[in-house]
This record gives C-alpha cells, structure tokens and sequence, in this order.
C-alpha cells in the first residue's frame, strides 16, 4: 500500500501542472476527507487500492500547489514595474557576458530598501530572486559577492504561441520574479553572507580560477562544462554541433557525470578498505563505507558543478541507486525508482516543468526495465548497443511531446560519445584537475591531455553534425507504437520476433528516408480560412491560410546569437499546423524588426513567390540559391487565395518629386477578404501618417461587417492618425509590440484614439499569439494567453 501512495503523490504533483487555473488550497484539505475515511470503512482491497492512490494523489497537488502558490506570491506587484528600485543581496550564480556588451547574473534579494518593507522573508508580495542584465563600459564580471543595487524591473514575461520555448515558465522553473536592468552598483562589504552567500562566492571563485589556469586549451569551454558545470563559455558553434548530434546531455551536469564520479569513488573506496588486514571490517559495514564514499565523492563534484536544479536531480538518483545497490540489496529496482521519483518531486515539486525530469526518468526508467529482465548476463559491447537503441526509441516519443524532434544521427553520434566520455573524458578530467591541485606546474601537460581526449570527441561530433540525414517526424501514436515494438522485441526471448520487428523498422526507416516517399511537401488543409498573428515580441509575423495555401506577410525580429522569432516561434509553430510549403512570403520591408531569419526559413520550409515594398533590399537578404524571384509589391494588385482575396498597396511617393520613400512608408499593405464573410483585415506594416492618408485616399470606402486592423508601426505615435482611425474604424485594432519595450509602443494617444472610435484592443504583449477565424458575420478571436497553464499570466487589458 505504502508503494501505491507513494505513486499517488508522484501522479498528484505531474498533474498539477497540466490546469490552468491552481486549485485553492483548502479545497484540496477538504477534498482529503473522502479518500481517508474511505481507507478507515473499506473492506474490498480494490477500494483501499483507489483510496490511497487518490490520497496520494491529493497530497501530491497539495503540496505542489502550496509551494507553486508561494511562489506565484513572490512576484514583482504591478505598482513597481518600470520604477527605480534600491535592493541588497548577493550573486546566486555566476556572472556572464550577454548581448550587446552586457553583464547578465541572478541575484538574490535579501533587503528591500522600500518605506514599507525592511526585509525580503518580511515581503511576500515581493521577489527574493532578480535575473539582471548590466549594460554600459564599466559593465563587467568581476563584481563582489554582495552588492547593493538601483533597478528597474518588471514582471517576469516571454511570448506565448501554442509551440515553443516559453521564456515565462522558464522564469518560473528557475524562481526569478522579475527581470530588470542595474542602474547602479556598489559593493556591500557591511552586511554578512549567509551560507547561501557564501557558497555561491566559493562557486564563483571556483569557476574564476579553474578559467584563469585552463583558458589556454583549446577546448576551454568544454572542459569547463564538463569539470564544474558552467556553461558560460560555451559559443553558438558549440550549441550548434551538440544540438544536430543530441548530445546536448553531455554538457549538462546530469546523472551519466555524477554516476561516473560515484562509481569512481566507491572502486577507489572499495579498493583502499580491502587494503586493511583481513577481518577488520565485517561486509556489512564496507558497503556502508563504499556507500558513505560515493555519498560524499558524488556531493562534492555536485556542489562544485554549481548545484543546479539537474545536478540536485541526479544527486537524488545516484545517492538513491547507491543506496539500493549497496545498503539494502533487498529493495527492488523499481522501488529505488519510485522512491528517487518521490524524493526529487519533494525536494522540488516545480520538476515537472523540466524537460530533463522527464528525460532523465524514462532513460533510466528504461534501463532498469531492460537491465533487469533481459541484459544481465549481456556482454558490455552487447549491453551498450541494445541500451542505446532502447533509449533511443523510448524517448523519442517524450521528445514530440516536449516539442522536440529526435535526431537521427543523435544514435550514432551517443553510442560514440557516451562510451568515450564515460571511460576517456571524465577520468581524465578527474585526474588532471587532481595533478593541478598538488602541482600547480603541471599545468601545460594536463591541458595538454584534456585537449586530446576532448579533441577527439569534438571532431567526431562535428563530422556527425555535417551528416545530412532527414526524417519526416511521425506523430506521437506511432513513435509510441515504435518505442512498444522496440521494447517488446528486446524483452521477449523469440529470435523470429525480433527479426520480424528489425524487418518492419528498417523497412519504415527506408520507407522515410527515400525522397519523395512522404507524397511531397503538402500543407495540411483548413475549413476555414484563418490568420494567426504570431507574439513574436517587438516585431511583426503574421500566417494566413486557407484550404492549403499559406501566405506569410513578415518574419518578425532576429539579433544573431541572441534571439530569431523564425526559430523560436515561425518554425515550431508552422510544423505544429501542418504547413510544409509557404505559398507566399510577404515582406513588408526590409527592417530587421520584419525580415528577420529569412535564411533559416528557407531552409526549412519550401517557399513559393516573394512579394515585397523593397525588393532590391530583400533580396540582398535572401539565401543564396534560394532560387526565388522577388516581386515587387506596387506591381502586384490582387490575387485569389482559396476564398480569400488579397489586394496588395504600397505608396507611390510623392508625386513629381523623385524622392526615395522612406523605407517604413515602402511597407507593402495588404488587404484581406473573404468572399463567404463579410469580415475584412488590414495588414500595413509600418507605413505613417503621410502614408495612410494615401491608402484611405485610394481605396474604397464601403463598410465591411467587421474590420480588424493591425495597427501600423506597432501603434507608434509617427502612425494611426486621427483621420486613419476615423477613416478605418475598425472593431478590432491589434497591436504588435514587445512588453514593456523601451519604444513604449503602442503610445497612449494612439490607444486612446482607437478607443474613442469603439475598437476592441488587443496586444500580443498581453494576449499573446491570436488566431482569428473568418466565419459567417464576422470573426472568432482566440488569445494564447488564455489557454495558457496556471503560472504564465492571463491576458491584460491595456
């Protein structure tokens, strides 16, 4: 029974995060009442089976819902947002250069220097923990351990689309409430450093000295990652290699580093107490010591590699697995499993918004399966080759669902990375920064070394990342289908079966990699013609699409190495919809708030025309041998789409002047309608006031149903003149602009003029990405925001 409640509570905590709105507390104490009295009064042992699954369960929410509810208390009150602010605390990681010559590091709060509030344990309403960013010359990493600040923060806030990284739960996961930017800094030697404190200085001093003696290695940011965990010199070449080979893990601080330190230390352990004479240690009490040594070794490693959220996790594991493989041989793997599960969702319910809890669990989840009923007496070239493939298969379902796809390559790439960082990398990195520590000189030999064992892993991992081998992602039910018949066919002792099972995957394989096997790059059809303006922060993507045709007008901001609205938002979301092939891409103009990425879209999506207001500068932005013929939009006039039609405008100048148009009033405006509803959109880029009295000069001015206007230069004061609003009046106005953004777009004036004229307002800063649908009479209006799970904020008026 104990077993059963214990899965009950790890069930009741992953299922907290699936609502959208957390449950009241006393709601959940309540609810309580029924499954223990029915435990008290219960005969059959199914019911006292689903009483303590459900009990379980609910203290699983209760607890997960207690601490997301503390947590959700700790955040920045709207009232301070965009005010400057006076905190003291200390550095809780390790200071990093950013983008644009900034200074970026997590700090935690321990005094608030507000009239009201002395003491950051005495404010619930506001953050203990700040993520920063420190910009200007005198901008730099080496700052004291406690400081005392000016900042302006806000609430913590990313873009919501219904695919993506969501940079608001990842704020969450981690703690921070808010974000902000230091105006000011000065040390404070006056206060004292509490442990907390103090260990993060030791940290930080850590990873200064190991960077200082082993900056001369070639593959510096490597070692650095895999010694002690930090990742900050890593480049984007770095990321780039590790993500098209999937072997990202390596670098993380996960449970294959910890569990090679802990196996590490219990040999050594082992090896020293069997030096002893003979009967001076009883059995029982050398496991116990192995078990205390591989406790400590794997402590110790875990806290130099920072201690991070992952590293606690594997800690949990290893020190669990130890525990069951050494103290107490009578406890089952799965046990040992459950109970890891239990203790990492007490130690830290908020683990489920990991990728890595899930990853980590189904791997090892996996392994225990296949060690225990059918690779035991496997041979370690046997072992390895059938783990690896089972893991393979096992995750890749995990991966579709997180919004991850599978690399091929990634088995190849890990049966060779794994084996030669497990036996190579790691003992040689523990020995060499052994010899650094007792003799400082032999710093040259030892980087010498690490750069050739990691040499070696690196030049295979970039020849494997210059493999070109592509598969359509299947959906979730068949790589779950895929992943059973692996499994099955490894548990099951039939050699006719798994030859059969081995013929149907590699047929299946070929079958996919065969060009033109998937029947072409066809979009999946709509029945209804819909538009998506996509929350791409302060920029502009819009999707329309009807039946199987999709035009793309803009591809929203990218800042190289920094951020790419076609990575981050146009290419999960657009695979996620079923579009293979974008039909017409439309640029409006060439700033980079609008024309972001377009080589990364080319290369991941077919596209068919390119229509623009500045052709000759997109195209000079274009892949080369992209092969697309960039069209002018004055040239274009109207063109059918399904039952849309969508007329295409840009302003022609002034007339005589023979002056170049600005390039904002170049955007190419586009006007959508459909011929089964009476529901118009207007698309005008970035055009201004001069270049809207031409547009409403020059078309016609009869009244559609319902009007939605995208409101030019993301509600700009340059832009939505009066007469535009009046001329327009539209029912609904949307605004696409970043929160919060130093532009403080839209502007009050233009937000107060579209209201005067009655329209219903809507920012992607707020709402997040919106889906509009033409039905008969109008238009339905979806907001991402409000589908959203119970931690990222509903949408806010303006």
């Amino acid at each position: 029974m104990a077993r059963i409640g214990l899965a009950g509570f790890a069930c009741g905590v992953i299922l907290l995060y699936s609502l959208a709105l957390l449950p009241p507390l006393h709601w959940l104490i309540s609810a309580m009442v029924i499954p223990f009295l029915t435990l008290l009064v219960a005969t059959s042992p199914l019911h006292r089976v689903g009483a303590m699954l459900v009990a379980g369960a609910l203290s699983g929410m209760l607890w997960a819902g207690w601490q997301a509810d503390v947590r959700q208390q700790g955040t920045l009150p709207a009232s301070l947002e965009g005010e400057i602010l006076e905190v003291s605390g200390y550095l809780c990681d390790v200071p990093s250069t950013g983008s644009f010559n900034s200074v970026r590091f997590a700090f935690c709060v321990d005094r608030w220097h507000l009239p009201e509030y002395s003491n950051a344990s005495d404010s619930p309403g506001l953050p203990q923990k700040l993520r920063l960013a420190w910009y200007g010359e005198a901008a730099t990493t080496s700052l004291s351990q406690r400081l005392r600040l000016k900042v302006v923060l806000k609430r913590p806030h990313g873009s919501v689309n219904p695919e993506g990284f969501r940079y608001e739960s990842w704020l969450y996961r981690k703690g921070f409430g808010a974000t902000g930017t230091v105006r000011d800094l000065v040390p404070d030697s006056l206060s004292d450093c509490p442990l907390r404190c103090q260990y993060h200085g030791w940290r930080n001093s850590l990873v200064h000295a190991v960077s200082e003696r082993l900056s001369g290695a070639r593959h510096f940011p490597l070692v650095a990652s895999l010694m002690i965990g930090y990742r900050g010199h890593m480049e984007p070449t770095h990321w780039d290699v590790l993500k098209a080979t999937g072997t990202i893990h390596l670098v993380a601080i996960s449970g294959l580093h910890l569990g090679l330190i802990a196996a590490g230390a219990g040999f050594f352990c082992r090896r020293l107490l069997l030096c002893l004479p003979q009967g001076r240690i009883s059995p029982g009490r050398l496991r116990g010591l192995v078990f205390l040594c591989v406790a400590l070794g794997s402590l110790a490693y875990a806290l130099a590699a920072g201690f991070s959220v992952p590293t606690r996790r594997a800690l949990i594991m290893v020190v669990i697995a130890g525990w069951v493989l050494l103290g107490a041989r009578k406890t089952g793997a799965f046990t040992g499993l459950l109970g890891a599960l239990v203790v990492v969702l007490l130690s830290d319910p908020f683990s489920p918004l990991d990728q890595g809890f899930w990853l980590s669990f189904g791997a090892v989840s996996v392994l225990v399966v296949l060690f225990s009923l059918r690779l035991r007496q496997a041979g370690w070239l046997q072992g390895l080759l059938l783990a690896q493939f089972a893991v393979f298969a096992a995750l890749w379902p995990i991966l579709a669902v997180l919004g991850q796809s599978q690399v091929v390559i990634g088995f190849v790439a890990n049966l060779f990375a794994i084996p030669w960082v497990s036996l190579v990398v790691m003992p040689v990195l523990v020995l060499g920064a052994l010899v650094m520590v007792v003799s400082p000189v032999a710093d040259g030999i030892v980087i010498n070394a690490f750069d050739l064992v990691l040499g070696v892993l690196w030049e295979g991992l970039v020849w494997l990342s210059n493999v070109d081998v592509t598969m359509p992602t299947p959906g979730v039910p068949t790589l779950l289908l895929l992943a059973v018949v692996v499994m099955v066919a490894l548990l099951v002792p039939f050699r006719g079966f798994r030859l059969a099972t081995v013929c149907v995957v590699v047929v299946w394989i070929t079958g996919a990699l065969v060009p033109g096997s998937s029947g072409g790059a066809q979009n999946t059809p709509v029945d209804n013609p819909e538009l998506w303006v996509w929350d791409v922060g302060q920029g502009l993507s819009v999707m329309v699409r009807d039946q199987r045709q999709v035009l793309v007008y803009d591809t929203g901001p990218a800042l190289k190495g920094v951020y790419s609205a076609v990575d981050s938002v146009l290419i999960p979301n657009l695979r996620e919809l079923g579009v293979r092939h974008i039909d017409t891409l439309v640029i409006s103009h060439g700033d980079g708030d609008h024309a972001g990425g377009l080589p990364l879209l080319f290369e991941s999506f077919g596209v068919g025309q390119v229509v623009t207001g500045e052709p000759e500068r997109v195209a000079g932005m274009l892949p080369r041998g992209s092969g697309a013929t960039v069209q002018p939009c004055a040239q274009r006039g109207s063109q059918a789409m399904g039952s849309l039609d969508i007329s295409f405008w840009r302003s022609p100048g002034e007339a005589g002047s023979g002056q170049k148009v600005d390039s904002n009033d170049a955007s190419c405006v586009l006007t959508i309608r459909s011929a089964s509803s009476a529901a118009e959109v207007v698309l005008p880029g970035d055009i201004t006031r001069r270049t809207e009295s031409r547009f409403i000069a020059g078309r016609a001015q009869e009244a559609p149903g319902f009007r939605v206007v995208l409101a030019p230069h993301h509600g700009s004061k340059t832009s939505s003149s009066r007469q535009w609003v009046e001329q327009m009046a539209p029912d609904l106005v949307v605004f696409s602009a970043g929160y919060r953004h130093r532009f403080g777009h839209p502007h009050p004036d233009v937000v107060g003029r579209y209201l005067s004229a009655g329209s219903h307002i809507l920012n992607t800063a707020t709402s997040g990405a919106l889906r509009l649908v033409w039905q008969p009479g109008g238009m339905s209006v979806t907001e991402a925001r409000a589908e959203t799970p119970f931690w990222i904020r509903k949408p806010e008026s303006r």
